[in-house]
């Protein structure tokens, strides 16, 4: 829970920064490999934690 409000905080600060410089298009596209990086993330933990149990 705390891991994801930190990576909503550092989403809201590149979203402040994105902002001021005008660099949405980049923001948007950080914001979809950000997406993809928690979800692979999540993924490779529940296989880790079934691997963990099954042993």
């Amino acid at each position: 829970m705390l891991r994801q409000m930190g990576y909503g905080f550092f989403a809201v600060l590149l979203a402040f920064v994105s902002f001021f410089t005008g660099e949405m298009v980049t923001f948007v596209m950080l914001g979809f490999i950000l997406m993809s990086l928690l979800n692979i993330n999540s993924t490779l933990q529940a296989i880790l934690q079934k691997m963990n149990h099954r042993d």
